[in-house]
């Protein structure tokens, strides 16, 4: 398998030459981490036999959000919550698209911008949940900013379960697998994402926006098999290694693979190495934007609300057990278990510290 940090050592000087002046120490700092991820520079994991003498050591990860190789780990964390969250309710994915022409809008301004989009989106569909359940739901929100193609594309995931807790305080489903008109739900959201971006930022100067905006709003299940399926959908990162498939460091050249969204069949395209990486680097979110977020029922403050609810309508959770990092023992094949981290050794001037 080609690594990421394979093509960032083969394109890092390329990238400097031809996209050196859009980079920032926010943009090298990622990058740096990806390229020592795993690579045994940050140190190391150490590991102990339970049952004999032997000891084990593997290579330290970067643990940088932006890095494919440690998305699992979130995925994991992020599917944990979420079970501990189960409503007794149908499952839906809410998808807000921002249109072509305020993209480039998005990318001067993102952090504004980004923060806007998720207050826009949520409140539309507070709004819908409030006329058709009359109540208070929940939602959980992911923004992403790539398209498969890893074009630049900001748009917002919102889980939402299709019921409400009432003003009577009685929990109210949605029956059949129809929840909220699309075309009404981008009208809505078209008029409080402008205006949510006015207010964000007086330097915005919004440009002509197609009439008719995209929100897609699709039944993804119920249960724990949906928040599967979501959080598998939600938490891949901008390209898995497993789909970088080419690597020419003479040509610098750099080929990966995607599905088309179109056609659901699977294509490859070919960018030079320098292009490749700053389309990574595209994506790369502001410093303490938070890419997820709770809303409603789902908000960490809504935890006793949420288990009395659970409590009441007999709500059976999954049994939620975190997995820990683990192998078995090369020797004996018995688990092992961590025995503490080997920091590198950082030189300076007056030698090693």
């Amino acid at each position: 398998m080609i690594t990421l940090a394979s093509v960032i050592d083969a394109g890092r000087h390329a990238l400097a030459d031809n996209y050196g002046k859009h980079l920032t120490p926010h943009h090298w700092n990622a990058l740096n981490a990806m390229a020592l991820c795993q690579s045994g520079e940050l140190g190391s994991v150490h590991w102990s036999c339970t049952a004999c003498t032997h000891h084990a050591a593997t290579p330290k990860s970067c643990g940088h959000r932006s890095c494919p190789r440690c998305q699992q780990g979130a995925t994991e964390q992020w599917l944990s919550r979420q079970q501990a969250k189960l409503l007794p309710a149908k499952y839906f994915m809410v998808t807000f698209t921002v249109p072509r022409s305020l993209r480039a809008i998005f990318y001067r301004h993102q952090a504004s911008a980004y923060n806007a989009l998720f207050a826009a989106a949520i409140s539309t569909l507070r709004s819908f949940a409030q006329t058709r359940f009359n109540g208070d739901t929940g939602a959980c929100a992911v923004l992403h900013t790539h398209s498969r193609r890893l074009d630049y594309h900001p748009h917002l995931h919102v889980v939402v379960p299709a019921g409400a807790l009432t003003t009577a305080n009685q929990w109210k489903t949605l029956r059949g697998k129809y929840l909220y008109r699309q075309q009404s739900l981008a009208k809505v959201f078209k008029a409080r994402l402008l205006a949510a971006l006015r207010e964000a930022d007086e330097d915005i100067t919004l440009p002509d926006t197609p009439a008719q905006w995209v929100v897609d709003c699709r039944y993804v299940g119920k249960g724990l098999p949906a928040l599967q399926y979501l959080s598998r959908y939600l938490y891949r990162g901008v390209i898995s290694e497993q789909n970088i498939i080419a690597l020419n460091p003479s040509e610098q050249t750099v080929t990966f693979r995607y599905k088309d969204s179109q056609t659901q069949t699977t294509k490859t395209r070919t960018l030079s190495i320098a292009d490749f990486l700053w389309r990574i680097m595209l994506h790369l979110l502001p410093k303490g934007l938070r890419r997820v977020r709770d809303y409603g029922l789902l908000h960490g403050n809504a935890k006793k609300r949420r288990v009395l609810l659970q409590l009441l309508l007999r709500v059976t959770l999954p049994t939620v057990t975190p997995k820990k990092a683990s192998f078995s023992c090369s020797h004996c094949q018995q688990h092992m278990q961590f025995a503490g981290i080997a920091w590198p050794v950082r030189q300076t001037k007056g030698g090693a510290t």
